[in-house]
């Protein structure tokens, strides 16, 4: 198969090939029905249903090749976003903008230390070791803790963004690690590191605390500037959102008497009013209403307290709500 022809006039959408957010993604793509049957070890997958193909690539990478411009659409963490525009700050031309915020795997990254060594606040790292994979991030962190300028941070203005200048005033020594971050403080190696953080668990076990947030992050769906097709842009971004709502939200169904229907509406007020369908029964109506996940279960309690019957809860596959 001749894969660039078969790419000629395809959306380029790039998704986490491995990792905390690769399944989550995937089950997004299906939730929007974009069908495409992945070759093993191949990292392109034509979309059968929408000119559309997926180019699964590291989430560190994806914010370049999505900033330059080489793919359409990403998934990535807003953790590597905010690393890359840190390493690469945007130009009228290149950088990525944020379509929408994904709302899964939620993670900070943290500057943590020794739990049971001297250091108590991020101010007495200043002149030692530091390990990261962020190291963009770090820097520009710690560049502001040792009030160095903008300038010095970010270059002139006017110039073409230089890593020396931070490099060379920055008295921190910061150093890249590409795994096991939590190890360098055991092994020697740091004083403290930058890493990111889910649960907290591993940092625990690694005797590591918190003693700052540098960025809290999220899954997000980013564009390049330049979109080859702004319109199957707009498509996908609606569907996703569509399907972001139905994991939220869960169709609340229940019959009431009509003396009560005011009472019941206000424990189900919907998106933006429920559904009212008239019965048989002259003093009785359905209602079918959008109830959030984490509060169903005391609303069908408040229901039946209410007088409602026969109250169903139903999941929603895809939505399209204001």
């Amino acid at each position: 198969m001749d894969l660039v022809n078969h790419l000629e006039g395809r959306l380029l959408f790039a998704v986490p090939k491995k990792g905390r957010l690769q399944q989550a993604t995937l089950d997004l793509l299906s939730g929007s029905d974009i069908q495409f049957r992945r070759e093993t070890r191949l990292d392109i997958a034509l979309v059968k249903n929408q000119p559309i193909a997926l180019v699964f690539l590291p989430a560190a990478d994806i914010p370049t090749f999505v900033g330059e411009g080489r793919v359409d659409l990403g998934i990535t963490g807003g953790d590597q976003v905010a690393e890359h525009e840190a390493n690469s700050p945007a130009t009228e031309e290149s950088g990525v903008v944020e379509v929408l915020d994904l709302g899964f795997g939620r993670c900070k990254l943290q500057v943590q230390v020794p739990e049971k060594g001297d250091i108590k606040e991020a101010r007495d790292l200043v002149g030692k070791n530091v390990v990261t994979s962020f190291v963009g991030l770090t820097e520009k962190y710690f560049a502001k803790l040792e009030g160095l300028g903008r300038e010095e941070v970010n270059g002139d203005a006017d110039s073409q963004r230089t890593e020396a200048p931070v490099r060379a005033k920055l008295r921190t020594k910061i150093k890249y690690v590409g795994g096991s971050v939590e190890a360098a403080c055991a092994l020697g190696v740091a004083d403290g590191v930058v890493d990111l953080v889910e649960s907290g668990e591993t940092m625990k076990a690694a005797g590591l605390k918190a003693i700052d947030t540098v960025v809290e992050s999220t899954a997000i769906l980013i564009k390049s500037k330049h979109p080859s097709n702004q319109t199957l842009v707009d498509l996908i971004t609606e569907r996703i959102k569509g399907v972001i709502a139905a994991q939220k939200f869960v169709l609340c169904i229940y019959n009431i008497p009509r003396r009560l229907l005011e009472k019941a509406t206000k424990i189900t007020p919907g998106k933006r009013a429920p559904t009212i369908q008239a019965l048989d029964d002259p003093e009785w109506a359905a209602v079918s209403s959008m109830v959030p996940k984490d509060r169903i279960a005391s609303a069908m309690d408040e229901l039946t307290a209410c007088g409602a019957t026969d109250v169903l809860v139903l999941n929603i596959a895809n939505s399209r709500t204001g």
